[in-house]
């Protein structure tokens, strides 16, 4: 079976001393493939280099909601300039998160704007990051993004069925991540689950954060070699052989990133 961890940040520092150990084990475990997502100008720069460096690897660019404090147009355009490097397939992760309000509101929603423009521009899947918006994002992603446009991903899924499937009617996919596994935390999840199409999720790691179980009581850093639990746990929910599974997974993840099957990220 091959896997594709559709988001992880082996970007971050947390990385730094072992990554080709880290990217190592997950090619043992059947992790074939990563997309690494940038967050930042410096971050989605240390992706691209990353996925350059390793085969398998992709990146995608752009800012988080939680920096778009200080983010700028000339962010933008070193941004743009790094989006033309062939291992950039996506970008983001981009959104609204009105949670813990480490940029302001009127900075997130401005350079959310700003970014749809940017990957509309540039024809790149999106890759989206939402939490206790109130239905803002859906507000402004209705406005404009529209329905089944172009391709793009809610990563960490964590919503509610109505903002599932406005989500879906938009023609996106869903990223589920090792919440899936957590006995009380992803009860919900494991119920929303099942009316997802098979054909429009994807799974993730989200790594270094959300390690899912069993991983989660020997070790705190999560990483891509960990999808597979997500996985498993997936199949089981969903009651579906575990090789089927593995095959609609990898081909929804490729197509999302429009990146072929045959080809490593140094042809794609």
């Amino acid at each position: 079976m091959k896997i594709f961890d559709s988001h992880c940040h082996l970007n971050l520092d947390s990385y730094r001393k072992d990554l080709p150990e880290v990217i190592e084990r997950a090619s043992q475990a059947g992790v074939e493939k990563m997309m690494i997502v940038g967050i930042t100008v410096d971050e989605s720069r240390a992706a691209v280099k990353i996925a350059d460096q390793f085969s398998g690897c992709y990146a995608s660019v752009g800012i988080h909601p939680h920096d778009t404090g200080s983010c700028s147009e000339d962010s933008l355009t070193v941004l743009k300039e790094l989006a033309k490097v062939r291992v950039v397939k996506a970008w983001g992760e981009i959104g609204l998160d009105f949670n813990r309000m480490y940029s302001p509101r009127d900075a997130q929603e401005k350079w959310l704007v700003r970014q749809l423009e940017t990957a509309d521009e540039l024809d790149l899947p999106l890759i989206f990051h939402e939490r206790d918006s109130g239905g803002r994002f859906l507000e402004l992603l209705t406005a404009h993004y529209g329905e089944g446009q172009r391709h793009g991903v809610v990563h960490c899924f964590s919503g509610s069925i109505d903002e599932m499937e406005a989500y879906l009617n938009m023609g996106l996919y869903i990223g589920i991540t090792g919440i899936l596994t957590i006995q009380t935390r992803g009860r919900q999840l494991r119920s929303l689950v099942k009316r997802i199409p098979l054909d429009r999720m994807v799974i993730e790691t989200d790594a270094p954060f959300l390690t899912p179980n069993p991983e989660k009581n020997r070790i705190r850093r999560n990483e891509p070699a960990f999808v597979k639990s997500v996985f498993f746990k997936l199949a089981e929910v969903l009651d579906h052989d575990p090789r089927q599974l593995a095959k609609t997974l990898w081909d929804n993840t490729c197509r999302l990133y429009r990146i072929s099957d045959t080809l490593n990220n140094k042809q794609a």
